[in-house]
């Protein structure tokens, strides 16, 4: 059994999986909000930044439990919608986690854009913060491009319509493994996996 915690702001079980994954070598166990009992915990995401989104769900968090929390917000931003949908991009439509609409609205905001104007970024902010209060904060990018039309049924949210760079399949088209590589959130974890260690090895 593993010794440490840390409580996940999410029950996205996709986000879940993808976290588990990537630090699934370290001493810590990887919890939801409802294995410790907090599902109905939710926390109105109206930062301006993906990092004050972050952080500020991390907190909300801790003040419910003694473990190590970990939050993350995440958001595409296309080039030529000036960062759009950007913090929004779970409601980009109007309703929140409403993939379909979302897609449906971004494709249609994009319709006439050549290729070379289709360039885009997806950004995670993840926060920690430690058993003792301590927070820290990393952020992951991949850069990529808008596709004309849905692509994959991997994963979720705009994945159907991402093409990262140096590929030609959508990120609900790529295997998983590769994904986990590759992803913006993967990218974040990396870097928080460091500290993650850190806290390990100093206690």
């Amino acid at each position: 059994m593993k010794n440490r915690k840390v409580v996940l702001s999410t029950d996205n079980k996709h986000k879940i999986k993808e976290i588990k994954n990537i630090i699934k070598d370290l001493d810590i166990e990887v919890l939801s909000k409802k294995d410790i009992g907090l599902k109905s915990l939710n926390v109105e995401e109206d930062g301006s930044t993906l990092k004050e989104n972050s952080i500020k769900k991390a907190k909300a968090l801790k003040e419910k439990t003694d473990y190590m929390v970990m939050a993350d917000d995440s958001g595409l931003f296309v080039d030529e919608l000036n960062g759009e949908p950007g913090v929004y991009s779970a409601r980009y439509a109007g309703v929140d986690g409403d993939d379909k609409k979302n897609n449906e609205k971004l494709l249609l905001n994009m319709q006439n854009l050549p290729l070379e104007k289709r360039g885009a970024s997806f950004f995670t902010v993840i926060s920690i913060i430690s058993e003792d209060g301590e927070i820290m904060t990393v952020q992951g990018e991949c850069r990529g491009h808008i596709g004309f039309q849905l692509k994959g049924n991997n994963d979720f949210g705009y994945d159907p319509l991402f093409v990262p760079e140096n590929y030609n399949q959508t990120f609900a088209q790529l295997d998983g493994e590769i994904k986990d590589k590759i992803s913006h959130r993967a990218l974040a974890l990396e870097n928080i996996k460091s500290t993650l260690e850190k806290l390990l090895k100093d206690d």
